[in-house]
């Protein structure tokens, strides 16, 4: 069937030359009787110099049937991937079936006006009522007035013969009436030679001078009388082989012109009609210059008659055979090729009852794996790889004989190749490198633009970013507020957000060893407080409070721990008090109290010390 899909495209693309005959001469004036003179001669053709150039091969259009590309002018098409085919072809498999009482009474007329026409049945009687037939066929839809085309040209064909026949009835007569003048011109001619031997005699014997012989007159006008028929006689031949040569002509451009609409029916009605109306067997078809070339040279057989019956009959029957072959590869699921030969069936013949009367539901099942591997193509064409993948299981599903390999592979590639962008751009993202990051997003977005986990790591890397800036701002704001401790509580927050920030580095690096001395001397605290003893507790968070004062948890183990040893607190802040008011005695006195309160205090000790040397300086 591609063989013949070939050659089809190939004579649609040609575009058939000249299906006219050669322009006529004009006519040539009047002779001396009054009748044209006509002749013929052939049309000047165009110096190969003035045709458009064309690559060299490529005169013609050129078909692959592996790769179903048609290459023409240095252009390419997939004759089963484009949208006007595929529209129709859509079209065609959403339609219902043709089998109603209409299309059924169709298709029989045609039958009936093939086999009055068949070679057995050769003669006028049939011919006329085929011809009748052709009008009752031309009355329903799926015709599409075809059959009103053929009658019209077998009525323009009859009226040519008639009027063939009247011209050569005419030129018979005008033969008879030249005849008759040819005899008016050789009995004067005979009577001309007496009276010219007549008039010697009477001269030799002196007579009168010799006059004009009439006979000669008459001979002259006879014979320009024959001249002017034979030249009537000549157009009116002419111009009968013009009529003729039309007529046929005009019958075979329409019988090309079926064969290229695909109405395959209609050509053989036409061929018959052709043969009985012209009493021609295998006339040749007259065509020029490229669609000759694909006749002889391409599929090397003569453009004749013969030659597109034969044509259009094994188009019918590749057709049937694709119908054929789809619905038995239906039933096996193997729905790639046999939506492929649905399709090739339908290009070549669109308007065979075997096409058009295929049930909708069996054309369904073409149409929806047409429209899934539609679908595929296009996901992959726009790298949408979870749809395709998922169109590749239910074409897998759908059909045993889909190949998925090309398809797979596609996609397997572009989740690989994402992948590894995905996991650059998580390791840059560790490492603080952002230009890194953005660049390796961009790649694996230009590899798989939906890929969810390309969504899911951008979420999560601009979120860390944001959660990045939200830690920087909270260490800013604790930082000012002197709250260290909610900073050494989220450590490891501010330490992952301030990973590429070195000012902030250092002086979360103090904030740490400052909490290491607070935490130390909390400790120190709880250990003593474990021993029972409180005021070694209080005096452990005390010097640290007066470092960091505004920590929470030291406050509230200094004010615990006060009210514990209470009266070591308060003779200690008394001696202090005093102190700073220059009441040395009166201080010093309160610093012993303190001391036998807590006789390891450390503050006491410092403030005896410190009060001895002002009493005795020189000690």
């Amino acid at each position: 069937m591609k063989h013949f899909v070939c050659g089809l495209l190939i004579l649609s693309a040609a575009a058939l030359l000249a299906q006219v005959p050669d322009t006529p001469a004009p006519s040539a004036p009047p002779g001396s009787g009054g009748a044209p003179s006509t002749t013929i001669i052939p049309a000047p053709r165009k110096s190969p110099s003035t045709e458009p150039s064309v690559p060299l091969g490529e005169e013609v259009p050129m078909y692959d049937p592996g790769t179903e590309i048609i290459s023409w002018g240095g252009k390419h098409w997939n004759i089963t991937n484009q949208r006007i085919f595929q529209a129709r072809f859509e079209k065609y498999l959403n339609a219902p079936e043709q089998t109603d009482a209409a299309n059924a009474e169709y298709q029989k007329t045609i039958r009936d006006i093939l086999e009055l026409l068949s070679p057995q049945n050769v003669n006028n009687t049939k011919l006329y009522q085929a011809y009748v037939l052709l009008f009752r066929a031309a009355a329903h839809d799926a015709d599409g007035g075809v059959c009103n085309a053929l009658a019209s040209a077998v009525a323009t064909a009859w009226q040519a013969q008639m009027n063939q026949n009247q011209l050569a009835q005419t030129a018979e007569e005008l033969k008879k009436a030249m005849n008759v003048e040819q005899s008016k011109a050789i009995m004067y001619a005979a009577a001309q030679e007496h009276s010219s031997t007549s008039a010697a005699n009477t001269s030799k014997k002196g007579g009168s001078a010799p006059v004009v012989n009439p006979h000669e007159m008459r001979q002259s006008f006879a014979l320009k009388e024959a001249a002017a028929f034979q030249a009537q006689i000549a157009a009116l031949t002419a111009k009968r082989e013009v009529s003729a040569l039309q007529a046929r002509i005009q019958f075979q451009a329409l019988m090309l012109q079926l064969f290229l609409q695909r109405r395959f029916q209609h050509v053989q009605i036409a061929c018959h009609l052709y043969r009985q109306i012209f009493n021609e067997g295998d006339s040749a078809i007259k065509v020029e210059g490229q669609t000759k070339e694909f006749f002889t040279k391409d599929l090397g057989m003569p453009p004749t008659v013969s030659t597109l019956l034969s044509l259009a009959t094994e188009a019918m029957r590749d057709v049937r055979e694709g119908v054929q072959a789809y619905l038995f590869l239906a039933d096996r699921n193997e729905m790639d090729s046999a939506t492929k030969r649905l399709s090739e069936a339908f290009l070549v013949g669109e308007y065979m009852p075997e096409i058009r009367t295929l049930p909708r539901e069996k054309k369904r099942l073409a149409l929806t794996y047409s429209q899934k591997a539609n679908r595929l193509v296009s996901a992959l064409s726009v790298k949408d790889y979870t749809q395709a993948e998922q169109l590749i299981n239910e074409l897998e599903a759908m059909a045993k004989d889909f190949d998925s390999t090309k398809a797979r592979a596609a996609v397997e590639t572009a989740k690989t190749v994402s992948a590894m962008h995905l996991a650059k751009a998580r390791n840059a993202a560790i490492a603080g490198e952002k230009q890194t990051v953005e660049d390796e997003l961009k790649q694996a977005a230009a590899v798989w633009p939906r890929n969810p986990a390309l969504l899911d790591m951008s979420s999560t890397i601009f979120s860390q970013s944001d959660l990045q800036q939200k830690a920087i701002a909270d260490f800013d704001q604790l930082l000012s507020q002197g709250n260290i401790r909610q900073i050494f509580n989220d450590k490891l927050r501010f330490i992952a957000a301030m990973a590429t920030d070195t000012a902030r580095q250092e002086k979360l690096k103090k904030v740490l060893e400052d909490m290491q001395v607070i935490e130390a001397a909390i400790a120190r605290a709880q250990e003593f407080a474990r021993r029972g003893d409180p005021a070694g507790a209080w005096e452990a968070v005390e010097r640290a409070a007066q470092q960091f004062p505004d920590d929470v948890k030291l406050n509230q183990l200094r004010g615990n721990y006060s009210s514990e040893a209470a009266s070591f607190v308060e003779s200690l802040r008394t001696a202090q008090r005093l102190e700073t008011h220059g009441q040395i005695g009166s201080s010093l006195a309160w610093y012993l109290k303190a001391q036998r309160h807590y006789p390891l205090s450390d503050y006491a000790r410092e403030g005896i010390d410190r009060l001895a040397k002002k009493i005795l300086p020189s000690s």
